[in-house]
């Protein structure tokens, strides 16, 4: 039994991996439609195990409400450097900030990855491999995940990889920490939307400069 649950958890870290490879390669007017199905195939596939009731759900809102707090100021601080204020001029930024502030963010990344990473693949490696190893396994798929994305950005494969994975450590940390999905997601949704309205903010700074 325990080799089936290692074999069910490192054949879902290869298809999330997988399937990051592929997504960018669907038309972007899809988008975050196929990505939010993947969230909610994992919602199902979760089999209730995401904490999404009290009292789990009161633990996820504390944890993650707080993390989401330490995440923005920390994205908000590191604006200051001139190094990420050149990288956040120089990023590509979708044509419509809404848009992706209120729906690609929220939906396309932060409720497809954290059902799917931590929710689905993170309870799989933890019942194959034990907590720590299975925090790891799904860490380590969920840098992996982003190394299209930083083809694609031309961004640094190695720093981009590790500097994610340890993300996914926090998040599933958070996870197993509350029991809530509801945590890693304030987390993460905390860094992407801080990040996102930084970027935005230097570049429209730049054009009015």
């Amino acid at each position: 039994m325990r080799t089936t649950n290692k074999l069910r958890a490192l054949g879902l870290g290869a298809a999330l991996v997988g399937w990051s490879l592929i997504a960018p390669r669907l038309p972007q007017r899809w988008h975050p439609l196929p990505h939010t199905v993947l969230g909610a195939l994992a919602v199902a596939g979760a089999r209730g195990r995401l904490g999404l009731r009290p009292p789990a759900l009161w633990r996820g809102l504390r944890f993650g409400l707080a993390a989401a707090l330490a995440a923005a100021l920390g994205v908000a601080a590191t604006t200051t450097h001139g190094r990420v204020r050149l990288a956040m001029a120089d990023r590509e930024l979708p044509p419509s900030a809404a848009r992706w502030l209120l729906v690609g963010i929220p939906l396309g990344t932060v409720f497809a990855e954290e059902t799917a990473y931590r929710g689905v693949l993170g309870t799989a490696a933890t019942s194959g491999f034990g907590r720590t190893a299975g925090r790891l396994l799904q860490a380590v798929s969920f840098g992996l995940s982003h190394l299209a994305d930083a083809r694609r950005a031309g961004e640094p494969l190695l720093p981009t990889v590790l500097v994610t994975g340890l993300a996914g450590w926090v998040f599933g940390w958070l996870y197993d920490r509350s029991g809530s999905i509801v945590a890693p997601m304030l987390a993460h949704l905390a860094v992407n939307e801080a990040g996102a309205v930084a970027a935005l903010i230097v570049q429209r700074g730049r054009v009015t400069d």
